[in-house]
């Protein structure tokens, strides 16, 4: 009896230690063509794979394996993450473990709101996807809290209060584990919130460490803010960060200053759309980049800092990009902060440039006549010149290929007074939009050091679905009418396409299994261009979230 019952326990320890997913496996996330463990297909964010099954020659043969329904009709933003042949993924009110073969539900663990919840979040009812690591699925909610759930079975190990959803602020962040600490962001820029991003420990939900992406007075950077604008500063961090183990070091974007309206808020207003570097342990800042100073546009900064290595000037460098939603694309020197190149990747016209020395933009009359509360029209949109989608970048291509916003926006100031669980904004939103004739919005394959596009692929209706790209020089994308689309990486003609049922805002990773590519994407119609753009082309896209996974046909 006694040998039994240790031979049962030590499979037991056996299927444990088979389902939990170390530190060294997540450093390795990035190489890893059997797995897809992290936000970002890895810690750098590139969202590339090595992959070549599915490629320019046999992505016409791509069909459908199964198709997985949440029961839900909001829109879906969450990319799945693949851990031996299960797939875990999210929506704004439930976590879902599915065998990656069959598409055959494992668990499902449900999430109750407040009524309350959906009049505090500002942009859509959405969640971006989970965490896994040491047998856990992490993941963030609505209402403002952390959850641990147990791999195998779904139940609920841990959860923690992150701010008070009455307050104005919510959660829709995939979580970061890095160097054991699960890091997490928060949103709420538009209802007179302040900022931050917390660490977790991982076994037990202890709350370790918060830093504030505005300063308090008696803080570095507390003296850009005037009175007390800095309680209401905004500064949310919605988008996860990256992360490079050799450095130590989260690289996490920072949202857009509250309200819009700038004159409330005299000064540069750190650490809102920046960059911060940050040690993970301790949440310590260790550089920062701010992009847009005082920004009056909603350019906030919080999509995804890319980590790569490449030559800049003949010299091998570490570098991080971010195509900025205030339309310029930087290239930074991600050991200490310095500004390496900052080029337009779409039209601008509220400044000229970036200044190489001071990394300050240099702006034109649109931006001073909007802070002195004239009409203008502006470009990019508040929406940027891409917004939270994430691109991919192709270490072989040395190409970033995104999905960027083709439109400008009319843009005027309006007094504004906080009231707690309000919009609180000082922005006439009532005609916001300046489409003008041409496309809309374009998947670009963009030279990261110059901005310049080698190709572009115009579209009616803008994409505000993340892309993939392989290495069997495909690029994966999907559009809001439904379209799940694949482009030429080196040409940009389209070489596929599958209508999914709903519109695509979603994020696409691949993986290989038993000697088969597979490619998955969450679809469900939804998301902020849905909620305020007034495109009626899109009343007639139905909702409904489902997890689609593709093969080549055998």
């Amino acid at each position: 009896m006694k040998c039994f019952a240790m031979a049962a326990s030590l499979v037991m320890l056996a299927s444990t230690c088979a389902n939990a997913q170390t530190t060294e496996q997540l450093v390795k996330g990035a190489t890893d063509t059997s797995n897809v463990l992290n936000y970002g297909m890895g810690y750098n964010l590139q969202r590339f794979s090595t992959l070549n099954q599915i490629n320019k020659d046999t992505v016409k043969n791509l069909v459908p394996v199964w198709n997985y329904s949440f029961n839900d009709d909001r829109s879906e933003e969450s990319q799945p993450l693949v851990y031996q042949g299960v797939i875990y993924v999210t929506s704004h009110n439930a976590t879902m473990a599915v065998d990656a073969k069959t598409g055959k539900q494992i668990w499902k663990s449900k999430i109750e709101y407040p009524a309350e919840t959906p009049r505090i979040v500002c942009c859509g009812i959405i969640n971006r996807g989970a965490a896994l690591y040491d047998g856990k699925v992490f993941r963030t909610t609505l209402d403002a809290n952390v959850i641990a759930l147990d791999a195998k079975d779904g139940k609920e190990l841990w959860r923690q209060k992150a701010a008070d959803v009455k307050e104005g602020y919510s959660m829709t962040v995939a979580p970061l584990v890095a160097d054991g600490v699960v890091v997490t962001g928060m949103s709420g820029a538009e209802f007179g919130t302040r900022g931050f991003i917390d660490g977790w420990d991982p076994a037990t939900g202890k709350h370790l460490w918060r830093t504030h992406s505005i300063p308090s007075p008696d803080e570095p950077g507390g003296d850009t803010w005037k009175g007390d604008t800095w309680k209401l500063g905004g500064g949310s961090t919605w988008i996860t960060g990256s992360y490079d183990p050799e450095l130590n070091t989260v690289y996490w974007g920072i949202g857009n200053p509250g309200p819009f309206n700038s004159a409330v808020r005299p000064g540069d207003n750190l650490y809102t759309c920046s960059v911060l570097a940050m040690d993970p342990k301790t949440g310590k800042i260790k550089w920062h980049y701010q992009f847009s100073p005082n920004n009056p546009f909603d350019y906030d900064s919080v999509a995804e800092m890319v980590l790569a290595d490449m030559n800049v000037e003949g010299k091998p460098t570490k570098v991080l990009m971010d195509a900025n939603r205030n339309g310029f694309f930087y290239v930074l020197d991600r050991t200490n902060g310095k500004l390496l190149a900052a080029n337009p990747y779409v039209k601008v016209n509220w400044a000229t440039g970036i200044d190489m020395k001071s990394g300050r933009p240099i702006e034109t009359d649109v931006a001073k006549d909007a802070r002195e509360g004239k009409k203008v029209i502006v470009y990019p949109s508040i929406l940027g010149g891409k917004n939270w989608e994430p691109m991919a970048f192709n270490p072989q291509t040395g190409l970033a290929y995104a999905n960027t916003l083709a439109f400008g926006g009319r843009y005027k100031t309006e007094p504004v007074t906080f009231k707690q669980g309000e919009w609180y904004l000082g922005m006439d939103l009532t005609d916001p939009w300046e489409f003008g004739d041409g496309p809309r919005g374009h998947l670009k394959a963009i030279d990261p050091l110059t901005g310049k596009a080698k190709w572009e692929a115009p579209s009616d209706i803008p994409r505000f679905s993340g892309v993939l790209s392989t290495a069997g020089g495909v690029v994966f994308t999907g559009t809001l009418t439904g379209e799940f689309e694949a482009f030429d990486a080196d040409t940009g003609k389209k070489l596929w396409q599958f209508q999914t049922g709903s519109g695509i805002e979603g994020q696409p990773v691949t993986w290989q299994q038993d000697g088969v590519q597979y490619i998955a994407v969450t679809s469900g119609y939804g998301g902020v261009y849905s909620l305020f753009s007034g495109d009626e082309r899109l009343a007639k896209v139905p909702p409904g979230g489902s997890l689609w996974v593709f093969a080549v046909k055998q």
